[in-house]
């Protein structure tokens, strides 16, 4: 059995693990993740009891329950760098023994809910609306340092975007991953379905200009029209892409929750962003809890 070394996996003076402040009892096998630290509340406010509140930096975490079901609400800062920290973590929490440092020989299977905001890329999603990803697609490259095979679906549907957008992968080479079919499903009509592209920043990745020129400013336009299979691209963030690989290479099951705060195709901003993310916390929850 390999020993992971202390350099590897890095515990503080309570036994936590370094960046999440957490030891094993402390996360819920159930967990939905944030970007933001004080949706966090947003999130623990419905929760009848809270056992433990911790934070570290950007990563605040509160685990209680609603009714008889342990639930973990935990923010990850924005970014797919930062997912890399909390999944490796969360992962490392249900399955690693912090005192032999060797992994458990039987893998517990987490389920990791994001809840986010997003910028929708079809003009027919309204701001306000919810949209449960049926897939991340990556322009980040964070899963691109990760050994793994591709399936043949998500081959073609990289070569299928690749030749409908001319994309330029001297930028990045895009990657994709599917969610989590039966949590996917239990999120009904209210939630539009579809692809999530993920961005490794906020302003030039997302085709964004203030002062500075974009290399991708005219391709929001393409991701638009991208189809295939029966899938389009919904909407644009910066995390998604890197909770479904790494969730899919670790055995963990994971959905993508988002309300759309802007849409990017016809120009328009919610009129109130705090009001949809709460109605998103309030829906998302009851399919979380009843599940």
């Amino acid at each position: 059995m390999i020993v992971i070394p202390e350099s590897e996996l890095i515990l503080n003076n309570r036994g936590a693990i370094y960046h999440l402040n957490l030891r094993p009892e402390e996360i819920a096998e159930t967990i939905i993740i944030v970007g933001d630290q004080g949706r966090v509340e947003k999130v623990s406010q419905h929760f009848d009891s809270i056992e433990h509140r911790l934070q570290h930096r950007e990563f605040v975490t509160h685990t209680g329950y609603i009714g008889k079901k342990r639930i973990s609400a935990m923010s990850t800062g924005i970014g797919p760098d930062n997912i890399d920290i909390a999944l490796n973590e969360l992962d490392a929490l249900a399955n690693v023994d912090f005192d032999t440092r060797i992994v458990h020989p039987n893998l517990t299977k987490l389920n990791i809910i994001r809840f986010g905001t997003s910028g929708a890329l079809q003009s027919d999603i309204p701001v306000d609306a919810l949209v449960a990803s049926t897939h991340g697609l990556g322009f980040d490259n964070v899963m691109n340092y990760y050994v793994h095979e591709k399936s043949a679906d998500e081959i073609d549907m990289i070569n299928a975007f690749i030749e409908q957008t001319g994309m330029d992968t001297k930028i990045t080479m895009p990657y994709i991953f599917k969610g989590s079919q039966n949590l996917i499903d239990k999120f009904g009509d209210d939630f539009y379905k579809g692809i999530t592209v993920t961005a490794p920043g906020f302003y030039g990745p997302q085709g964004r200009e203030l002062r500075l020129k974009s290399r991708t400013r005219t391709f929001i336009d393409k991701l638009a029209f991208f189809s295939h299979n029966g899938y389009r691209i919904t909407n644009f963030e910066m995390e998604s892409s890197a909770i479904f690989g790494l969730c899919k290479l670790l055995g963990h099951d994971c959905v993508s929750i988002n309300v759309v705060v802007a849409n990017r195709m016809i120009q328009q901003y919610s009129k109130d962003s705090h009001a949809a993310v709460d109605v998103m916390i309030e829906k998302a929850l009851e399919v979380v809890v009843s599940s």
